[in-house]
């Protein structure tokens, strides 16, 4: 698709979340705990890893970039994501014993939709869940690697959550439309997120992200955010506006590629710190506690 003005849904978003600014709040704060409890579970943060695919050997190294970042998320306490993989190579990242949570992709072949779940689930992931906003393509459903994607309707979607007992999340919800319609099917979480810009012109998931989270008010749904978070004062304002907790994406690639494990663990330490001393500064002393109260929107 080509447009006159601009429409990178990945540019329209980082432009409008580095168009909010936060404010001070300095006197009786103290040094702010980062420390998420999620499912009954308690992290060292909010901020998680993205659910990559395709991932492999970087510089020779022995382990897949898949097995490195979840290594490092295992090391510090973080909840894990993964994509689109076959079920051997999930294997290997189970047995890093980070808590992962597997999207499996909305094939057209539901029996594998099926058993790539019943594998995670019997393999100790901690979630699953699917991607929906990779239902389509420019030509109609998408093909991925050559596997072709299928329209997911409530009552397979439905099905799906019923036949495991983990948290099931649904990423790539962008309305409030499917925010309720995924609380409604059972979902324990929902991932707001444009997938990178797969859609031109999409919403911001910041600027929707209020009006979910207003929607899902009492549904005891957890919502995650991700596209273009690379900061601590990118998960700060995700906190801030409504998410419970935030994925980095692209911007881990860098560090990941160079140093594999331990970079990972500098970057996302690095984000960690960042968001501590944001949290420190607005008067914020846990996770729990922050609000919209020291964001300043356009």
């Amino acid at each position: 698709m080509a447009y006159n003005r601009i429409s990178d849904a990945n540019e329209i978003t980082l432009r409008y979340m580095d168009s909010i600014l936060i404010e001070e709040r300095l006197i009786d704060s103290v040094v702010a705990d980062t420390s998420t409890e999620l499912f009954g579970t308690t992290f060292a943060s909010p901020v998680m890893t993205p659910a990559f695919s395709h991932l492999m050997q970087f510089k020779g190294r022995e382990l897949t970039g898949l097995e490195e970042y979840s290594l490092a998320a295992k090391e510090m306490g973080l909840l894990n994501f993964v994509g689109m993989m076959e079920n051997d190579l999930f294997e290997k990242v189970a047995s890093t014993g980070a808590r992962t949570v597997r999207i499996v992709k909305p094939y057209a072949d539901q029996a594998k939709v099926k058993d790539q779940m019943q594998f995670a689930e019997e393999a100790g992931a901690f979630g699953i869940g699917m991607d929906i906003d990779h239902i389509f393509g420019n030509k109609g459903l998408d093909v991925v690697i050559g596997e072709q994607m299928a329209v997911q309707t409530s009552d397979m979607i439905r099905s799906y959550i019923e036949s495991t007992k983990l948290p099931f999340f649904i990423k790539g919800v962008l309305s409030v439309e499917d925010a309720v319609k995924s609380a409604e099917l059972g979902a324990k979480a929902i991932i707001v997120s444009h997938h990178h810009g797969r859609l031109p012109y999409a919403v911001p998931p910041l600027m929707v992200l209020p009006k979910i989270k207003e929607a899902l008010k009492g549904k005891d749904v957890k919502i995650i955010v991700d596209c273009g978070i690379g900061s601590g004062a990118d998960v700060y304002k995700c906190l801030a506006l409504g998410a419970d907790a935030a994925a980095v994406g692209r911007s881990m690639l860098p560090s990941l590629e160079e140093r594999g494990i331990e970079g990972v663990k500098d970057f996302l330490g690095g984000i960690t710190d960042e968001l501590r001393f944001i949290m420190s500064c607005t008067g914020f002393a846990n996770v729990s506690q922050i609000d919209d109260r020291c964001i300043l929107k356009p």
